[in-house]
């Protein structure tokens, strides 16, 4: 039914047909070349690597909608660089990045962004070489301990050194007489080494070839008092810190927990928060103020007022003082109460308080209000226990010894005032206060040898703030003597205010001179001023010298 031509005509057909068809190919060829060499077997031409300097912290772009970036690209020898290549940045240095595939050509490249620039950057373009980059050294590995850690503790002098601690992971171990040691502590844990009177060393791990030599200096505090209040005040703060660094001053003492119960800083002792111990105060900066008194070199002291708490004896009656004549807390005559000394719940909740003062970076903790109150309705006064000479004495020291014993294991130093009257009297003063009992838990003695506070005078003088020098120096020197079967030192309080219970008198110059002279003479490491408004009598304090000042 069809017909098919036959003859010359037939064969030009064919053969047209065949330039077509071999023409087809070819063309199919050359595009597989072009858009897919890899497929016939070709090599392919690699993309250009990204070379990037930066730093080693990166901050990962977050979900957001991205924002299309044209990156820097440099151009690798010899390779002639694509119109259409595209590379990222990378969050480490000398890091090459792949080409992403050419499907994803058309949206924006994810980016990892570098710290501390968080915004995108415009694109500069990138010149033909670039140096290489210097190489970021790598961070030195913490040497550790390789077993056990022997030494021997000495003075400048190469004497050794009686009634050192040094504490390791947490346990405090006390040296003999001839300053030796022998221990082992956790591998990668520091040693510290202290003793009252005495700079802290701290000995980082490394590899020993032999036993270790320790040479402690003298350090010799000489504080200002700042209020709970002072503190936060920048004007009073500034005053304080000005003296610091222009006088003899090289310490601050500060109310971690004042006179009421309020806590100075975010506290995270669960009792204190569930008490409501977080005052209207509360310095939200705390953290960096205290580094900027740690760039100055200044001794830390934290004071806390102990058993004097009138936000927790509020909150808690059942730790309290009771008052007979109405069961609730009973209150002193600043209408504040207390919580009752017998309570060892109130021991461990101001012992929380200390360890949180000293995670703080406080140097030395200070207990105040440390005994049984004075002033007030005493006899309405209701304890868990009778309160006889026989109980005092033993529950203030033995609050002391379990402090000590939890403080001085985290390398803190530990110390308490007490009554100026102790200096002079045999019993406990009727407040649980005896030097002799009390000097072995503590670090630092801190009698408030204020001479208005001898309101009834001292032996040999009846007028205290007539003979302010010779009253400080018999003070300092008997609670020294009482101690002298410890490694306590006494570092006195000494009066920077208006007198209250003689003459009236301003305390100025030669009054607080002579204090200074007379702690100084009486054995004294050091002393404290106390003013309750932190404005402190410059001209009674010596300049700083020209290699102190620096």
């Amino acid at each position: 039914m069809f017909e098919v031509p036959t003859g010359p005509a037939t064969r030009r057909a064919v053969l047209d047909g065949g330039y077509v068809m071999g023409l087809l190919g070819i063309s199919v060829l050359c595009a597989y070349g072009l858009l897919a060499p890899d497929r016939l077997g070709l090599p392919l031409v690699p993309e250009p690597p990204t070379r990037l300097v930066g730093a080693i912290t990166a901050e990962r772009v977050d979900s957001s909608p991205r924002v299309p970036v044209t990156p820097t690209v440099e151009p690798a020898p010899h390779v002639p660089l694509k119109p259409n290549a595209v590379a990222a940045r990378s969050t480490r240095p000398e890091t090459i990045t792949p080409r992403p595939p050419r499907a994803e050509l058309s949206r924006p490249i994810e980016m990892t962004r570098l710290v501390p620039d968080a915004r995108p950057e415009a694109a500069r373009p990138a010149p033909n070489v670039r140096p290489a980059p210097e190489p970021s050294a790598p961070e030195r590995p913490r040497s550790t301990w390789s077993g056990a850690v022997s030494g021997k503790v000495q003075d400048q002098d190469g004497q050794p050194l009686a009634g050192v601690s040094v504490v390791a992971g947490g346990v405090e171990t006390r040296l003999g007489e001839d300053g030796t040691f022998a221990l082992t502590p956790p591998v990668d844990g520091s040693l510290i080494v202290k003793r009252p009177g005495y700079a802290k060393v701290i000995v980082e791990p490394t590899v020993l070839k032999g036993p270790l030599e320790i040479v402690m200096r003298p350090q010799v505090i000489k504080a200002a008092y700042l209020t709970y209040f002072g503190f936060g005040d920048r004007g009073i703060r500034g005053r304080v810190l000005d003296l610091i660094d222009r006088t003899e001053l090289n310490a601050v003492v500060i109310d971690v927990k004042g006179d009421r119960g309020w806590i100075i800083y975010p506290t995270r002792v669960e009792q204190a928060l569930a008490a409501g111990a977080q005052g209207p105060a509360t310095l939200r900066d705390f953290d960096a103020m205290m580094a900027d008194l740690k760039a100055r070199g200044v001794y830390t002291v934290a004071r806390i007022v102990t058993f004097k708490d009138n936000i927790l004896a509020t909150a808690r009656p059942d730790l309290a003082i009771l008052d007979t004549r109405t069961g609730k807390p009973w209150m002193d005559r600043e209408n504040l109460a207390w919580v009752d000394p017998f309570r060892e719940e109130v021991w461990a909740y101001n012992i929380a308080i200390a360890k949180e003062a000293i995670d703080r970076g406080f140097d030395e903790v200070q207990f105040d209000y440390v005994r049984f109150p004075t002033d007030g309705k005493l006899q309405a006064a209701k304890y868990a226990r009778p309160v006889t000479r026989e109980t005092r004495l033993p529950t203030i020291a033995a609050f002391l010894e379990r402090a000590r014993k939890e403080l001085g294991a985290r390398g803190a130093y530990v110390a308490a005032d007490l009554f100026g009257y102790t200096a002079f009297n045999a019993n406990d003063t009727d407040i649980g206060q005896r030097i002799e009992e009390l000097a072995p838990h503590l670090d630092y003695i801190c009698p408030m040898v204020y001479p208005s506070g001898y309101h009834v005078g001292i032996p040999g003088f009846r007028n205290p703030v007539q003979n302010a020098y010779a009253v400080v120096r018999e003070s300092v020197r008997l609670i020294r003597t009482r101690a002298a079967h410890t490694p306590a030192r006494v570092r006195p309080w000494l009066q920077d205010f208006k007198d209250y219970a003689f003459d009236r008198r301003i305390f100025g110059v030669s009054e607080i001179r002579g204090q200074i002279r007379g702690a100084d003479e009486g054995g004294g490491s050091g002393w404290m001023l106390w003013n309750p408004r932190n404005d402190y009598t410059r001209a009674a304090l010596r300049e700083k010298g020209p290699l102190a000042a620096r």
